[in-house]
């Protein structure tokens, strides 16, 4: 019986821990966002690291209430499931070992070490205009979650001038799932 209930509550906490559940972005203005998505360990020091190789677009007003929200339940999955796939992520074990991997590497699957050891954290940003292809000024930055000590960034941005913002936060389903979100408005 004590193994029974020691396998279950291992069995618990990885799921719990693997990957930090589904990314979601919300992206509730006229511009196009282009960035980075990252993930990294947040217990014993920031690596693993991991980040989009290529540069995620998501079009306007492209959020979860019509259907077109960037979602990625994990680095997997997110190939065939969402509307944005990325084919390859960089994976950082350290300062100095970085590479790229597949998006259906082994080490990336549910379940797999990288997987197992990081939750879903940031995103380095900027905002385009769709129609000219020009930045919106100081609509550009870093968000990350709260407690990220791997990085410094607030979790929360507003533009100078008011118009625009970013946020990212985590919400804890009711099935015990963390989904991360991304809004930017």
């Amino acid at each position: 019986m004590k193994k029974i209930i020691t396998l279950l509550g291992i069995t618990v906490a990885s799921l719990a821990y693997s990957q930090g559940g589904t990314m979601i972005v919300n992206n509730y203005t006229p511009y196009e966002y282009r960035g980075a998505i990252l993930a990294n360990n947040f217990s014993g020091g920031c690596y693993p690291i991991v980040g989009t190789t290529d540069a995620v677009i998501v079009p306007p007003n492209s959020h979860t209430g019509n259907g077109n929200a960037l979602i990625y339940p994990n680095y997997r999955d997110q190939f065939t499931s969402s509307l944005y796939p990325m084919p390859n992520w960089t994976v950082s074990l350290s300062s100095t070992n970085s590479n790229v991997r597949p998006w259906n590497h082994g080490s990336l699957m549910p379940g797999g070490t990288i997987s197992n050891n990081t939750k879903w954290s940031a995103s380095k940003f900027a905002m385009y205009d769709p129609v000219t292809n020009l930045y919106v000024p100081e609509f550009g930055t870093t968000v990350s979650l709260a407690g990220n000590s791997c990085y410094m960034a607030p979790d929360f941005y507003a533009t100078p001038n008011g118009a625009n913002s970013a946020e990212i936060f985590t919400i804890t389903t009711g099935t015990g799932l963390v989904e991360t979100y991304l809004q930017l408005y």
